[in-house]
């Protein structure tokens, strides 16, 4: 089992790079590293597998960047790359992909419509926002709205319904069905 000090010692390095990275700002990215550490510190035990130690890592500190950011605590503007760095890129010829793509049809059709529309056509379709807004009578705002909205909803569906192991980097790697809530 991996102590705080030795976790400290192995991953310090890193990690204030990974947030450094993404805020832009030194002081800030040690500061965050802090609040990651004392996460780490206080969710240790929980850990039951060390084998996905460095992923739950990067996933504590990648959501201390997010709630960072959501909750306002910087006045400074959000980076304009934020939603890139923190993206994931799918690997087509990764098998969980095309296992986790069979499962997002039938997540999407549990959303409220106004988010399933909203969803289905800008990304399913793969319809600019502009033209999912007119098809919608909604002004470009509200679309945007509500495809963001229809994403964060889908994402707590998967949270819920799966277990992910990410890697440093955020991309999830592995996953484990938690329930039989949606068919997949």
């Amino acid at each position: 089992m991996n102590t705080s000090e030795q976790i400290w010692q192995d991953y310090h390095d890193g990690l204030l790079s990974f947030i450094n990275h993404r805020v832009s700002n030194r002081d800030l990215a040690e500061d965050l590293l802090q609040d990651v550490f004392v996460k780490i510190h206080a969710r240790l035990d929980t850990l039951a597998d060390d084998e996905r130690l460095q992923g739950w890592l990067y996933r504590i500190a990648q959501n201390s960047i997010i709630d960072h950011f959501r909750t306002g605590k910087s006045h400074e503007p959000l980076p304009e790359d934020l939603a890139e760095t923190l993206a994931l890129e799918p690997d087509e010829d990764d098998p969980m992909w095309s296992e986790l793509t069979s499962c997002l049809r039938p997540m999407i059709e549990w959303l409220p419509e106004h988010y399933r529309d909203a969803l289905l056509l800008a990304e399913l379709e793969g319809l600019p926002l502009k033209e999912v807004a007119e098809r919608l009578d909604l002004s470009l705002p509200g679309a945007k709205s509500r495809v963001q909205r229809g994403r964060a909803k889908l994402k707590e569906m998967m949270m819920i319904c799966c277990q992910f192991e990410f890697d440093c980097r955020g991309k999830p790697i592995s996953y484990t069905p938690n329930c039989k809530r949606v068919d997949c």
